[in-house]
């Protein structure tokens, strides 16, 4: 006999970020559709209204059009003070030299907003806060806030959840606590979080002639370096740089060696090294038990917080219409993740596959040529735009974007550019 959610049973979610949060939502909506009566409390210690990492998540904070239309699904809509800027174009920087990368397509939007309440030394106060926005509908869905540290989960025929002076059993456990902390979790449920990566970020004010539409995106300054980004934010500008060994001082190698410290003072005003997950955790589920989330599998270097939205929706489903046994998850939760680290080998590939055109100066010029020169064509023909947009917005599919830019026509389109004699 399987195990299922029964009126009355009590829920805990473990972290309130929007894995979390994500959870809960899903939860209750299908709940309310099963005319199934749960109690689900949401434990998380932070307040996300908070300026700087104590309030924060430590994201770039750029939501894809994939999560927002999943946002309306769910009925949210973001309020106009959460939306920090609506991101329509990036200009890609490659040896000093600009290349612009508009939106493939106009009705795909994307946006930047603040995971917490903004730069800790912000000289304008708090700014509104995703999280805490997605946090907020959680509990007006009927979820209830435990604003209390996890110390410890342990399991004695279920999970316990304990806090100082008191714990909490769960007829089932969600696992949300993303990878920038020790797992709560005892040695007995088996877990072992995803491997991680640190980046660096910080915030600095926007100057007024910089455009607040568009993400400045550089590669390969300082050594190291993957990617770095400068996302507009409001009055800010939020810098975001992924790399191996990045040193303690990458953001202000990076400014320099992009020419950007002086055009960016008067500097920092809330730096932080947070840890982004690469993989996936091992033992994610068990008998009511779920990991959701960058504490489970998530997209490789982007759209983590949509990643967020589809493994809390499918756990939700699964957990009300199938069982919370391990076999359950195992037969309904798994094929999702395993499908995200499917895609995420494609990503690896992508990537490797710009590393190598970023070594070849003449197979960049000839890159940058060719999208240049797609430009003139219907945004559907603009093969290389396309790809380039995918890796940094998380906004397609790994697989899709990899198959796109290694197609006989972006060949061709290269290669003609490759051996176009000139002057």
């Amino acid at each position: 006999m399987g195990i299922r959610l029964k009126n009355g049973d009590q829920v805990c979610i473990v972290g309130g970020g929007p894995a979390g949060s994500f959870a809960a939502l899903h939860l209750l909506r299908l709940a309310r559709k099963a005319n199934l009566d749960l109690q689900v409390l949401i434990f998380e210690r932070r307040n996300f209204s908070t300026p700087g990492p104590a309030g924060c998540n430590r994201c770039a904070g750029v939501l894809s059009s994939r999560l927002l239309h999943g946002l309306e699904t769910l009925g949210l809509s973001l309020p106009a003070e959460v939306v920090q800027a609506s991101i329509h174009a990036y200009t890609v920087y490659l040896d000093g030299e600009p290349t612009s990368v508009e939106q493939p397509d106009p009705g795909r939007g994307i946006v930047s907003v603040y995971r917490g309440g903004g730069p800790r030394l912000s000289p304008n106060g708090p700014v509104a806060s995703f999280d805490r926005f997605l946090l907020d509908q959680a509990i007006e869905s009927g979820a209830q806030l435990i604003p209390r540290f996890v110390r410890r989960i342990t399991w004695e025929g279920r999970p316990i959840v304990m806090i100082s002076g008191k714990s909490y059993p769960a007829d089932l456990l969600v696992l949300a606590t993303g990878i920038n902390g020790r797992s709560p979790l005892d040695r007995a449920f088996g877990y072992q979080p995803p491997p991680t990566q640190i980046m660096a970020q910080d915030e600095v004010l926007r100057p007024p002639e910089w455009p607040d539409n568009r993400v400045s995106a550089y590669f390969r300054d300082p050594p190291g370096l993957t990617f770095g980004a400068l996302i507009p934010k409001g009055d800010y500008l939020n810098i975001s740089l992924l790399g191996r060994g990045l040193s303690t001082e990458a953001v202000a190698e990076f400014l320099e060696a992009q020419g950007l410290a002086a055009s960016l003072l008067p500097g920092s005003l809330c730096g932080c090294t947070p840890r982004i997950a690469v993989g996936s955790a091992r033992g994610f589920y068990g008998d009511r038990w779920v990991a959701v989330g960058d504490a489970a599998v998530t997209r490789l270097y982007k759209d983590g917080i949509g990643s967020a939205y589809h493994t809390a929706q499918r756990a939700m489903q699964v957990a009300v219409g199938e069982g919370i046994a391990a076999a359950d998850f195992r037969r309904g939760f798994l094929p999702l993740c395993k499908s995200i680290s499917r895609d995420n080998s494609y990503g690896r590939r992508l990537f490797n596959l710009w590393a190598l055109t970023l070594r070849s100066a003449r197979l960049l010029q000839a890159w940058r040529r060719a999208t240049q020169s797609e430009a003139r064509l219907n945004p559907e023909g603009r093969i290389h735009a396309r790809v380039l947009w995918g890796m940094m917005t998380g906004d397609e599919a790994y697989r899709e974007l990899f198959w796109l830019a290694v197609s006989p026509r972006a060949a061709m389109s290269v290669m003609k550019e490759l051996w176009q004699p000139r002057d």
